[in-house]
């Protein structure tokens, strides 16, 4: 396969993209409180109608009581502790699943356990979740004894097979996950997921961390009723706040929406790294990457720190990454850091290559429609070089270019293909593979997921049945409008805002992810000068019609073709930020979409 695609031979594919202003009416608290003006408009635009939606004091955090079956869980995890009963943590090979890890491995260690261990399955050895296969590795991990609790994070609320291996070797489970359940449960003695049916848990948007964490707060209550903590045994209530930095980390980077109680966790831990409280892992990663951590953001989570940790699950062995968490040595911490670093620019080379392979074969298979400037609905990809590990980027970048659902398939071996999944807003994905899969049954093997990401297995012989299935699929159930590119922003921003001070004021308001968007605008602008840095990313000088007043401006993966011919205006949709370059600090834009006035 050619690793570039002739520019003589691209087919044009038209996806209609277009820029909506929010403009939400303030409620009578918001226009009354001392908030910066645009910072009310900015809330109101995100839902906020209350000030205490705002305010992420720990105190406001959601009660652990409120989770179906987590009393019988912290009984059973207690029970263990206190029999210093032999567990085994079985965790999953991203970020939500490492630093649900690592907050469950802390926290049983300050809880005064001392027979646990952790195991993440390969991906490429042994697929996702509790299987059987990863049951008989637990059973063996210690030669002198099997576990008598196995605890999963992150996993587990589809592992009918593997909880039953587990039973039929003796071995209790208790399942902690977020994910959605499917028709049947796991005979588990326990299982904790706001997913599940009958859980009357206010929000089904915590990550997998969360849910970890929730249990050890269940867990620690349970042992301070028990009187385990006294000084008489030296054993200390541990303060559970000393893990909301990982709680936080797993939050943003699994990309759960940040709802209020989402927002209160991942504020949390954000003061604690600020405050220099983070675990020497969070630390090393961030040093590395040449953030301060005293400036640390959400985005930071996202773009910074989960991609490494990411790197390690996706090219070798998550375990890594889980070792550079639990490390209280910043030598040792900085070390792991150093090799997730590497990893990630390995992965980075791997996927742009992909991506460029991706592109070839879109191009070859929208030549081959009747009409060369429609995409189809859904896109499902595959090709053989594809590293299995990547596929998930790879849909991620193919669906942000064309803006449709994307599945990219690589080969795991045995006649059978693993896909990973990215939705667009207004489709459910893994409703998508749950219809398909009762339609025509036997087509996909597996399947699990969210709204937004899912993953599934096919056999290999079925991907081009799968292929059409899946765009017929989505053709039913999404409305021609949902493929329109929506660039949603706050509206124009006034110039007298547009400083230093009031991007530092914006970036720090609020933790900011998953459909609790950081605030973005969108104006017109004159381009005064522009040139490629980099080779993919376009720096502009622009200036405002009104005022004249020159702003600095980048637009990231954006090059000259993305500029309209033959006109020197243009309206973009951006964010204000401060750039630190030489011990300088300025404002500049970011540029994320540029069309023509």
């Amino acid at each position: 396969m050619s690793a570039a695609i002739n520019p003589s031979e691209k087919v044009k594919i038209a996806v209609t993209s277009s820029i909506v202003r929010k403009d939400v009416a303030l409620s009578d608290e918001l226009k009354n409180s001392e908030l910066h003006p645009v910072l009310k408009k900015i809330y109101a635009n995100r839902g906020v109608t209350e000030l205490k939606q705002i305010n992420y004091n720990l105190k406001n955090l959601l009660d652990f009581s409120l989770l179906k079956g987590i009393d019988v869980a912290a009984e059973i995890v207690a029970q263990a502790i206190t029999e210093n009963k032999y567990i085994v943590i079985v965790g999953d090979f991203d970020v939500d699943g490492a630093t649900s890890c690592a907050v469950m491995l802390r926290s049983l260690k300050a809880f005064g356990l001392e027979n646990v261990d952790y195991l993440v399955p390969n991906r490429f050895d042994y697929g996702y979740g509790l299987s059987p296969q990863i049951v008989d590795v637990a059973a063996q991990l210690n030669p002198h004894k099997k576990p008598d609790l196995i605890v999963t994070v992150d996993n587990g609320i589809s592992s009918i097979e593997g909880v039953d291996r587990a039973n039929a070797l003796g071995i209790q489970v208790v399942v902690t996950d977020h994910h959605l359940a499917a028709d049947t449960l796991p005979n588990a003695a326990a299982i904790v997921n706001p997913n599940q049916p009958g859980c009357q848990f206010p929000t089904k948007m915590i990550a997998g961390v969360g849910v970890a964490f929730y249990l050890m707060l269940a867990v620690r209550a349970n042992l301070r009723a028990k009187n385990w903590f006294d000084e008489k045994s030296n054993r200390v209530e541990p303060n559970m706040a000393n893990y909301l930095d990982l709680v936080a980390l797993g939050t943003v980077a699994d990309v759960v929406p940040l709802d209020d109680n989402n927002r209160i966790l991942v504020e949390a831990g954000l003061q604690r790294i600020r405050a220099n409280k983070t675990c020497a892992g969070i630390n090393a990663l961030l040093t590395i990457a040449g953030k301060s951590i005293e400036v640390c953001s959400s985005q930071d989570f996202g773009f910074i720190i989960g991609p490494r940790l990411n790197a390690a699950g996706r090219l070798d062995d998550m375990s890594v990454g889980i070792e550079c968490l639990l490390s209280d040595d910043y030598e040792l911490a900085f070390k792991y850091a150093s090799t997730l670093n590497k990893m990630n620019a390995q992965r980075r080379q791997i996927e742009n290559e992909m991506l460029e392979q991706a592109l070839v074969l879109l191009n070859q298979q929208t030549k081959q429609l009747d009409d060369v400037e429609k995409i189809p609905d859904a896109l499902a990809l595959y090709d053989e070089q594809w590293h299995q590990g990547v596929v998930g980027l790879l849909a991620s970048r193919i669906k942000e270019k064309y803006h449709r659902p994307v599945i990219a398939f690589a080969d795991a071996g045995n006649g059978e293909l693993k896909g990973s999944g990215r939705s667009i807003t207004g489709l459910h994905i893994r409703d998508v593979l749950d219809a398909i899969s009762k339609k025509q049954e036997g087509l996909i093997e597996k399947f699990g997921g969210h709204a937004m990401a899912a993953g599934l297995t096919i056999k290999h012989n079925n991907f081009t049945l799968f292929q059409q299935a899946f765009n017929k699929q989505v053709t039913a159930v999404l409305r021609p409008e949902d493929l329109n590119n929506v660039n949603e922003t706050d509206g124009s921003v006034s110039e007298k805002y547009m400083t230093i001070e009031t991007a530092k004021l914006f970036k720090y308001a609020s933790p900011w992810g998953q459909l609790f968007s950081e605030p973005v605008f969108d104006d017109v602008f004159k381009i005064l000068n522009w040139r490629i840095v980099g080779q993919k990313h376009l720096k502009l000088e622009l200036a405002k019609q009104e005022g004249g007043e020159c702003y600095s401006a980048i637009a990231f993966n954006k090059t000259d073709e993305n500029l309209p011919v033959g006109d020197d205006n243009i309206r973009i949709v951006f964010r204000l930020d401060v750039n630190e370059f030489r011990g300088k600090r300025s404002l500049q834009l970011i540029v994320q979409h540029i069309e023509a006035v």
